[in-house]
C-alpha cells in the first residue's frame, strides 16, 4: 500500500482512484462496508482502490479539549487498511487553516484537481469542508459536473444500533472487550513498544512486559486475559497471556501502565514492539494489603485468564480481505 501526503505528490497512476472518505479510526466494520463497497467499484472499472484520511483527527485540531483517544494511532490504522486491500492511502494533515476550506473548495481542488479521483465513496452521515457544510448531495452535484463518480454506503449496525469507533470505546471503557470484537471485527489491540519498568513483578514471580498506552484509549481498569504477539522480521509470534491495565494501587502508583505476563515464556522483551489483543476481563483493579494476598490472587487470575484463552484463537496475520470475491 502506498501512502502519500501531499495532493501535489500524487502520480498518473495513483489519479482516477476509487477513493473511499473517512478517518476510519479502529477500522470497524462499519468503515469495511464503506471501503468493501468501494473495492468492488474499483474492481469492476479496473481503478486503484484508495481512501483518504486526515492527520490528526480534526477534532484534535478544532476541539482538543473533547478528542478521544484512538482505538487505532496512525501504524495500526495503516495496517487494518492494508488488510482490506487499500492500494493507496492519502493522508492529508489536518490543520485550522485547512478547517476554513469550503466543502465547493475541497471537491474542486482537493478531490478533482488535486487527486483526480474517479469515484467517491462515502458512509451515510460523512460531512466535510468548514462548518461540516459538505454532505452526499453536494458531493454528488459537484461530481456530476467534475467527471467522477459518488455513492453512499446506508447505515451498517447490528441489534437496531449502527457501528460507530464511540461504541468500541464506551464498551472498552466498560470492560468488555468482548462487544468491541463484535463491531470491529477484530480483537481490539493495544501495539507498543517494552518499556522499562520497576522490575517488580520479576521478584514476585511474574515478570512482565510494560507497555504504555500513549495514544491509544485507555480501557476499564483491571485484568484480562489477552494474547501478546512479538513483532519480528518473520512476522508476530503469539503468546498466551495476562494482563493488568492500572495504576498499580497497592505500589501507590499514579501512572496507568499496561503489564503483561506470558505464560511458559523465557525471553528479554526489553526494546521489543509487542501487539497485545484484549479477549476477556477478569477483574477490577485493587488494592491489597499485603504482598502475600497480591501474589494468590495474581496466581488466580493466572488460571482464569488460560481458562478463557482455550477458547480463543490469537489474531491471524490475514493479508488482504478479498472484497472482490
Amino acid at each position: 500500500m502506498r501512502i502519500i501526503r501531499y495532493v501535489g505528490d500524487v502520480s498518473p497512476e495513483a489519479r482516477g482512484a476509487v477513493v473511499a472518505l473517512g478517518n476510519f479510526d479502529g477500522v470497524h466494520l462499519g468503515h469495511r462496508g464503506v471501503i468493501g463497497h468501494a473495492a468492488e467499484i474499483a474492481r469492476q472499472q479496473d481503478r486503484p482502490l484508495a481512501v483518504l484520511t486526515f492527520e490528526p483527527h480534526p477534532i484534535k485540531v478544532l476541539r482538543p479539549d473533547l478528542a478521544p483517544h484512538r482505538l487505532a494511532p496512525f501504524r495500526v490504522k495503516v495496517r487494518r487498511l492494508g488488510e482490506c486491500g487499500v492500494d493507496i492511502m492519502f493522508v492529508l494533515r489536518f490543520t485550522k487553516a485547512f478547517s476554513q476550506r469550503t466543502a465547493e473548495s475541497f471537491i474542486e481542488d482537493v478531490l478533482a484537481a488535486g487527486l483526480g479521483v474517479g469515484h467517491v465513496v462515502v458512509g451515510h452521515d460523512y460531512r466535510f469542508g468548514r462548518g461540516r457544510a459538505g454532505n452526499h448531495a453536494l458531493l454528488a452535484e459537484a461530481g456530476a459536473k467534475s467527471g467522477f463518480g459518488v455513492s453512499r454506503v446506508a447505515q451498517i449496525g447490528n441489534a437496531g444500533e449502527i457501528y460507530s469507533s464511540s461504541r468500541v470505546r464506551a464498551y472498552l471503557q466498560r470492560g468488555e472487550p468482548r462487544l468491541a470484537a463484535a463491531i470491529l471485527g477484530h480483537m481490539w489491540e493495544v501495539e507498543a513498544r517494552v518499556l522499562h519498568g520497576d522490575k517488580r513483578g520479576r521478584t514476585l514471580g511474574y515478570p512482565t512486559a510494560n507497555l504504555h498506552f500513549d495514544d491509544h484509549v485507555e480501557p476499564a481498569l483491571g485484568i484480562y486475559a489477552v494474547w501478546v504477539g512479538i513483532v519480528g522480521p518473520g512476522g508476530t509470534e503469539w503468546h498466551p497471556a495476562v494482563a493488568s491495565a492500572g495504576v498499580r494501587p497497592t505500589f501507590d502508583g499514579k501512572t496507568v501502565v499496561l503489564e503483561v505476563y506470558l505464560f511458559d515464556f523465557e525471553g528479554d522483551l526489553y526494546g521489543r514492539y509487542l501487539r497485545v489483543a484484549f479477549v476477556n476481563w477478569i477483574r477490577p483493579e485493587l488494592k491489597f494489603d499485603d504482598i502475600a494476598e497480591l501474589t494468590r490472587q495474581m496466581a488466580e487470575d493466572c488460571r482464569n485468564a488460560r481458562f478463557m484463552l482455550k477458547g480463543s484463537s490469537p489474531p491471524a496475520d490475514v493479508g488482504r480481505t478479498p472484497f472482490n470475491q
